[in-house]
């Protein structure tokens, strides 16, 4: 039985970090959502392809930070810390396109796919270069 202790921890620790990992997904799901002036569950289900592109973006680029976050944590308390930063990076980069392009927000409602794009992939880069800073 001693031999498979090794194998129960990691299970354990996969199992903590998995769970943890699809809360904090949800919750970036729920809060990125609040901070988009438009509902972007309702413009997918109407198939707005601009919002799909745009939220798709997001949660990749959470996950892919979120993936660094998991395997680089020293603990579970380190992994949420992390979890909290790469949220708030994502939810920046939101507002910093708005910023360069103020009326992406209405442009993503008219179901402009390139508006969408762009957020999109304004939103995984920022999770590929939140996951390389967590790297240490």
């Amino acid at each position: 039985m001693e031999a498979f202790e090794p194998l129960l921890n990691g299970l354990l620790n996969f199992a903590l970090y998995f769970g943890l990992s699809l809360v904090a997904l949800l919750l970036f799901k729920f809060l990125y959502t609040l901070f988009t002036p438009y509902d972007d569950w309702a413009l997918v289900k109407n198939q707005n392809s601009a919002a799909a592109c745009a939220l798709s973006g997001a949660v990749i680029g959470y996950s892919i930070a979120l993936g660094s976050a998991a395997s680089n944590s020293v603990s579970l308390m380190d992994f949420a810390v992390w979890a909290v930063v790469a949220l708030i990076a994502q939810i920046i980069a939101y507002f910093v396109v708005r910023m360069f392009m103020p009326l992406i927000s209405q442009r993503i409602q008219d179901n402009e796919v390139p508006a969408g794009i762009v957020l999109g992939a304004v939103s995984i880069a920022i999770g590929i270069l939140n996951a390389a800073s967590l790297t240490y």
